[in-house]
């Protein structure tokens, strides 16, 4: 009953965030309703690990070449995801097709082996390898098990490294965009990562056993199974929280920030820095907690790149440093005018989108702590 309950709860957990990623239209994002398509091929691929291990030989017959296409497809699949935080605008088959067909050409080989097959050699493969000893499909099936193997190593290391390597190169500019720490900071993006790493990791294992040998290693089962759903449900998790990294999608080359500020005439500067203090200062925009750079840039009247770059060199602050340096001047006047303020219940107040988002704000800033950090501030006033 355990193995039956640990087969099934990743198909569930997969399937719920299926639905959920795709359910609340007020907060669909193309890589959101993108992530929920890649949890449909996960239910495709445990649902198929459930009936083999749950011994349900004959309707696993109708699903083993299909597991084959959806889970070799799901790790570039996932890196598409990836693309659609940090550089990519929406998917397009014909931009992202190349990602997938290597993956599909080996499932399709796998297909025609299993098509072409005697369907009792094909049976003696997936459940019986003892029998049909000298079977000419079963050497040739054998030996393109290892391939498969040695393929889906590398597409492991492929995916997370190309992932690592968006994050690194386009998450700066989250934090020229948004004004949530916790969004600029991007770690939903690094967990997620982190996450197919963790799930990789299992799925080598349960490759390196091999399907027919993990049929009778219960416990393997047990532990792998765990790790799935665990993995699953935390990929879905953070995926729904996960704004775009880049949500801007400039893939224009970069201008010389520097450069375009100091050529402008010193008299324009002054007048935005001083539209940009009044924007902060008097009309407290900073409060808002969703604030990102186009609503300075729509009140300006000027462009992201120009605000970005102002701001950079004017306070050496990125657009998410500077706004919550704002945030927390107010969390501390609010403090000293009140000592005895319950300081979680300022988060939002004072503009913050979370209680974390704070914590991590006062310690970027000051390295220190929030309760240190109101000690502090509260006894040198």
């Amino acid at each position: 009953m355990l193995k039956i309950i640990l087969l099934i709860t990743p198909v569930f957990i997969s399937l719920f965030w299926a639905i959920a990623l795709n359910g609340n239209k007020k907060s669909h994002t193309i890589p959101r309703t993108y992530l929920s398509k890649i949890m449909f091929l996960s239910v495709i691929c445990f649902f198929s690990h459930f009936l083999y291990f749950a011994g349900e030989k004959e309707a696993y017959l109708y699903f083993d070449i299909i597991l084959q296409f959806a889970g070799f497809a799901f790790f570039p699949a996932y890196y598409i995801y990836f693309r659609l935080l940090t550089v990519d605008e929406k998917f397009s088959l014909k931009a992202h097709a190349r990602y997938l067909i290597p993956s599909l050409i080996v499932a399709a080989i796998y297909a025609a082996g299993a098509l072409l097959a005697p369907i009792e050699e094909y049976k003696a493969f997936l459940f019986d390898r003892t029998v049909f000893p000298n079977s000419p499909y079963l050497n040739f099936m054998r030996g393109f098990g290892t391939f498969l193997r040695i393929y889906f190593f590398i597409l492991i290391f492929i995916t997370y490294g190309a992932n690592y390597l968006l994050l690194k190169r386009y998450g700066d500019k989250a934090e020229q965009y948004y004004s949530d720490v916790n969004d600029g900071k991007y770690n939903n993006g690094k967990l997620l990562n982190y996450s197919i790493l963790f799930m990789c990791i299992g799925a080598l294992v349960a490759f390196a056993f091999g399907r027919f040998s993990l049929y009778f290693h219960d416990k393997i089962v047990y532990l792998l199974w765990s790790i799935f759903s665990i993995t699953i449900y935390i990929i879905g998790y953070m995926g729904l929280k996960q704004k775009r990294i880049n949500p801007t999608f400039d893939l224009e080359v970069e201008e010389n920030n520097n450069l375009q500020v100091e050529t402008n005439l010193k008299e324009v500067q002054e007048l935005n820095l001083k539209k940009i203090r009044l924007l902060f200062d008097n009309n407290k925009i900073y409060l808002n907690p969703q604030l990102n750079i186009m609503e300075v840039v729509k009140e300006v009247g000027t462009n992201r790149s120009y605000i970005s770059a102002l701001i950079n060199q004017k306070y050496n602050q990125n657009f998410c440093a500077f706004v919550n340096s704002y945030r927390i001047a107010e969390l501390e006047r609010v403090l000293n005018e009140n000592p005895n303020s319950e300081i979680d219940k300022l988060a939002l107040a004072c503009g913050f989108g979370s209680i974390s988002s704070m914590k991590r704000s006062i310690s970027l800033k000051t390295g220190m702590s929030v309760a240190k950090w109101r000690k502090q501030n509260i006894v040198s006033k």
